[in-house]
């Protein structure tokens, strides 16, 4: 059964459904320029509320997994804020240095993974060399790549549906890639059937507005991954 990730979080609230309708993985945008940014701090407030209020969803056998997105931090302030935050792992979504995480923070493969936007399946399989080593089979949780749709000046959130053969080509190479990349209630389902992916990963297409989720869309995101 395909995996769901809610991103661009900023409400407890909103958070707070998607934990409630199944997502399994939550994340929070550490990048100021998005229209979805939240701080450390309220990240961290947050976190704390979700894990007090909902304590039965974090202590059940699989609990939601929550992920801060970050862009072109360093390896030793992510970790930082994956500590100081309570986060379970990181989506690096810049221009990272994949050997720095792999040299500097051995202690961080397995909690970290790398968004991609590959041009082609050439692009693709480069980036597949470079950044694939973040994952660790000892945590099947631990998504090994997100590809998403390439872009020139934005690191994704873009709300543009990608290449779904390409990402169909990259996932049969890729054990537990997520999708990502102009998905909504709507086509979900045909993307996750397309692509055979381990995850799905939406934003912007369960929004009212940028950082505020449509509590209806979230729910219906949901189901219709499930279905497929």
């Amino acid at each position: 059964m395909v995996k769901v990730k809610i991103c661009g979080l900023t409400r407890f609230e909103d958070a707070a459904v998607a934990i409630q309708s199944g997502a399994d993985y939550l994340g929070f945008i550490l990048y100021p320029p998005s229209p979805r940014a939240v701080s450390p701090d309220a990240v961290r407030s947050l976190v704390a509320d979700l894990k007090s209020s909902l304590a039965e969803q974090f202590t059940r056998p699989d609990p939601p997994k929550l992920v801060g997105v970050f862009v072109n931090q360093s390896a030793a302030d992510i970790a930082n804020v994956l500590t100081t935050c309570d986060l379970d792992m990181a989506q690096l979504s810049g221009n990272e240095d994949g050997q720095e995480f792999a040299d500097l923070m051995p202690n961080l493969i397995g909690r970290v993974y790398k968004a991609i936007r590959p041009a082609s399946l050439a692009d693709a399989i480069d980036l597949l060399d470079r950044f694939a080593n973040f994952s660790s089979s000892a945590k099947p949780f631990t998504p090994s790549l997100l590809v998403d749709t390439p872009h020139q000046a934005l690191y994704g959130g873009t709300g543009q549906a990608g290449d779904w053969g390409l990402a169909a080509d990259i996932a049969a190479l890729t054990p537990r890639l997520m999708l990502a990349g102009g998905l909504n209630p709507d086509n979900v389902a045909a993307a996750a059937q397309r692509v055979r992916p381990f995850a799905v990963d939406v934003a912007g297409g369960v929004e009212a507005s940028p950082g505020v989720k449509n509590h209806s869309l979230v729910k219906a995101f949901i189901e219709q991954a499930r279905r497929a």
